[in-house]
């Protein structure tokens, strides 16, 4: 039987309630046990479990590889924040900050390695498969991550570098989640290919929406402020695309140099406008969000309800175009 997403992550959020990282030293397990009970939507766990629920098999049985992702997930913050600099994750102070340097890098890293331990809780004979994706997953991350921070120092990224990075940096734990959860519940090897292929298209979709939506949506909405990524010089696909147009080439680099920052930023934003950067944006990542709901088709057994996922999906991206 197939679980709404609501009771899935009711589900979840009792297990996770129950789970303790570890006690002593607290020096070590307080931090970390700290950024878990910072909170989120959980999203990346509830896919392991509703991808489980696909296939036939009961959500329980992927708990502990629902976990695995999560804590996973939440090291890669602790890391991310000490490499932003950043002093506030959902509105509490990171873990850096709270602590000190060396703490947060020695959690960060018994997360890492308690995330390995939950996988291996899952049932023996899949567990080597179940290693083979996440390792796979875990070093593809890291690859995104160091990526973005080589684009930092450069002037010149491609749309395509640029789609490389974020399917490190954002889409391979939504797909290897989905992957994860598809393998407990004993889906067959092409379903599964789709159900990775639909995670990781989606996270793509996700993730320019997001830079867009960091220049054009609605500052009450994304809870962001208008423009922040055109204030630190990155490189979204916005900036990509506009650049590439050499028409406002030269626009552009005036533009970004303003020192009024609402002025830069008003600037950059009318820029995105004029050389169709904003339309082709929105573009490709409906273009990236049909493809994933294809290969959902393709993942999913006859007979079998993919509404839950595909309102998952919609949730992400549909509904800010």
């Amino acid at each position: 039987m197939q679980r709404s997403f609501e009771d899935l992550t009711t589900l979840f959020n009792e297990y996770l309630h129950q789970y303790s990282i570890g006690e002593e030293p607290k020096g070590l397990y307080e931090p970390a046990q700290y950024i878990l009970d910072l909170g989120g939507k959980r999203l990346r766990p509830i896919l392991v479990l509703a991808a489980c629920e696909l296939y036939g098999t009961a959500a329980e049985e992927a708990l502990p590889a629902a976990l695995a992702v999560e804590v996973f997930h939440n090291f890669s913050l602790v890391h991310d924040d000490i490499m932003d600099k950043a002093p506030m994750r959902r509105g509490k102070s990171t873990v850096h900050e709270k602590w000190n340097l060396n703490t947060a890098i020695l959690s960060g890293d018994a997360m890492l390695v308690e995330a390995y331990r939950l996988l291996c809780e899952a049932p023996q004979a899949l567990i080597p498969e179940l290693l083979y994706s996440f390792s796979a997953m875990a070093r593809q991350l890291c690859e995104g991550q160091q990526l973005d921070m080589e684009f930092e120092e450069r002037t010149q990224v491609s749309t395509s570098e640029y789609l490389e990075m974020i399917e490190g940096k954002t889409s391979v734990l939504i797909g290897c989640g989905l992957q994860l959860g598809g393998i407990i519940g004993g889906g067959k090897e092409d379903a599964l290919n789709h159900l990775y292929t639909f995670g990781l298209e989606l996270g793509l979709a996700f993730q320019i929406m997001d830079d867009w939506l960091d220049c054009f949506g609605d500052s009450k909405l994304t809870g962001k402020q208008t423009g922040g990524d055109i204030l630190t010089g990155k490189h979204t696909l916005l900036h990509i695309l506009a650049k590439e147009n050499k028409d406002f080439e030269v626009k552009l680099s005036d533009a970004l140099s303003l020192t009024n920052p609402e002025q830069r930023v008003q600037s950059v934003k009318d820029i995105f406008i004029q050389s169709g950067a904003a339309e082709a944006c929105k573009a490709k990542a409906q273009q990236l969000y049909q493809s994933s709901l294809a290969h959902l088709d393709k993942a999913i057994p006859k007979g079998v309800n993919s509404d839950p996922l595909k309102q998952f999906a919609y949730s992400l991206v549909e509904r800010n175009f």
